[in-house]
């Protein structure tokens, strides 16, 4: 099979969009595997459903060598091709001098070619200038390709091309002309998630428009000749070998106002012998299980739903009385406090609102507050139901979560902003609510001790 990346000069050139289309366009040819690099869950919904595969996620902050090829050979078993989209520009990533966290870690891990995406803008014998010291700033990392986004007319085009080429020694495979098209709608995170765009017909005439537009103006014949070949992938190799039978019920809550969640997450936990429940908060009654998962999303869009399923909030409120293990991330914490009170002004309301939730934790959370995006790092403590021991994260929240003084913490943090300053991981009993998102194959201990805490009660 064949691999390629595809990167791009900075944030907004267009990179999703494309990435996207070519997927698109890709999956009507053959089977596609889809990557994307970086701690982040709104990309990869859409990748996800427009190949009908998983995307999974590969990240050099949190994830060693070893964990993203592993990541990457359990995902392309079965496909014939693999396409990772890169964040941000190609070498942003969590500091100034090195690569870590960065498109470009990703790219030399598993030895991609890379196809860089400019935006061009206004510009056209500078995109030569742009291309040439993006190959001059890290020379290992291989630029095969070049695509044109925000070209104004064949003349710009041509001007461009013929400098990118002349000068960098590449081929510009695509030129896409400025379109309203382009841009996808947006929120205060990021892309609306796909599950909530899903069975939409505009929204998927829109994506059937902008493929069609890039499939116009990319070469897929010549991206594919720029991929490069990966060895045989073995079929049939999980991602982890299985520990133990299954023996455990987790319910995870899974549907419009609670759905980031790795992909990765859902092939660790049978490894570990758990038998997986979804269910929804805003519609269903909680199901039997010996834990729950409750993880990030957009759950301040549901809330007239949230708040009044009382049989589930009851239900959540008395199984984390009694002692059953409650993991809950982001959106999941802001489920488990008392309430979550929308200020005056946020997405455009005249007056404050409040809304009645689980109340597991004493507090309430707070719309709109600080955005806050960042990678985590900290050590938790013995009172962590996920046990004790250092760990690597992701937080992004745009909420503030004020809970009651003599609230304990989990997890101390020496990177990230947590709930309190340098505390995060609030948690009563078995229940644990955090802003950290933890990626569940660098955190597979965690993940173990947590399954190991459910069990106990079966």
């Amino acid at each position: 099979m064949k691999a390629v990346l595809i990167s791009g000069d900075r944030s907004g050139c267009g990179k999703t969009s494309i990435t996207l289309a070519l997927s698109s366009l890709l999956s009507r040819r053959m089977k596609v595997q889809t990557f994307k690099a970086g701690m982040d869950y709104i990309d990869p919904s859409y990748l996800s459903g427009v190949t009908g595969r998983p995307c999974r996620n590969l990240d050099s902050f949190v994830m060693s060598p070893s964990e993203i090829s592993q990541v990457f050979t359990h995902g392309c078993q079965g496909a014939d091709f693999a396409l990772v989209e890169g964040v941000r520009g190609l070498f942003e990533g969590a500091d100034a001098l090195t690569d870590i966290g960065s498109t470009e870690a990703i790219a030399r891990a598993l030895d991609l070619p890379v196809v860089l995406v400019i935006s061009a803008r206004s510009i056209t014998r500078s995109a030569a200038a742009v291309v040439k010291g993006f190959q001059v700033f890290s020379p290992d990392i291989r630029i095969k390709g070049v695509i044109l986004n925000n070209v104004m007319g064949a003349k710009h085009t041509d001007k461009a091309t013929t400098a990118i080429e002349h000068y960098c020694r590449v081929p510009v495979i695509g030129a896409i002309p400025r379109m309203e098209e382009m841009e996808l709608t947006m929120r205060h995170l990021g892309l609306v998630p796909f599950i909530e765009r899903q069975g939409n017909s505009e929204f998927e005439k829109r994506i059937d428009r902008v493929t069609g537009l890039i499939g116009e103006h990319v070469s897929i014949d010549a991206l594919t000749s720029i991929a490069s070949d990966i060895p045989d992938v073995p079929k049939g190799v999980p991602l982890f070998p299985k520990e133990h039978e299954t023996d455990t019920r987790i319910a995870v809550a899974r549907d419009e106002a609670f759905n980031f969640y790795y992909s990765d997450l859902f092939d660790v936990l049978p490894a570990l012998g758990v038998n997986v429940i979804p269910f929804s908060p805003v519609r269903d009654r909680l199901p039997d299980a010996e834990g729950y998962i409750i993880g990030g999303g957009y759950p301040e869009l549901f809330l007239p739903g949230l708040e009044s399923n009382t049989q589930m909030l009851d239900s959540i409120r008395e199984q984390s009385g009694n002692g059953v293990p409650i993991y809950a991330e982001c959106g999941g914490l802001m489920y488990l406090t008392e309430r979550i009170r929308l200020m005056e002004g946020w997405q455009g309301h005249s007056e404050e609102r409040v809304y009645e939730m689980a109340g597991v934790f004493k507090g309430e959370t707070h719309m709109p507050a600080r955005r806050v995006v960042s990678y985590v790092e900290g050590e938790s403590n013995t009172s962590c139901p996920l046990g004790v021991g250092k760990f690597k994260g992701h937080e992004f929240h745009y909420s503030d979560v004020c809970l009651a003084p003599e609230t304990r913490y989990a997890y101390s943090l020496t990177r990230g902003t947590g709930i309190d300053g340098i505390y995060d991981g609030a948690v009563t009993g078995q229940t644990l609510g955090s802003y950290t998102h933890l990626h569940p194959v660098p955190g597979i201990a965690m993940f173990r001790h947590f399954v190991g805490r459910c069990r106990t009660r079966t």
